[in-house]
């Protein structure tokens, strides 16, 4: 799923099938119920070969 987990919520990729998207929000709300699950449209970046997790990581200085 590629999702984040953070202080108190979960932010979770959706598709744009808001079916699906409800769906496995629900399946992510179930899971971590003492958190706030937000669901993000990452389409785009999900075509650039990432996800939310991915772009949360940090980046060593040069």
């Amino acid at each position: 799923m590629n999702f984040y987990i953070a202080n108190g919520g979960v932010v979770v990729p959706t598709c744009g099938d808001r079916v699906a998207d409800d769906r496995s929000l629900g399946v992510i709300a179930e899971l971590f119920p003492d958190r706030k699950v937000v669901g993000v449209e990452s389409v785009t970046i999900a075509q650039g070969g990432g996800g939310i997790h991915c772009i949360t990581q940090q980046v060593p200085a040069a």
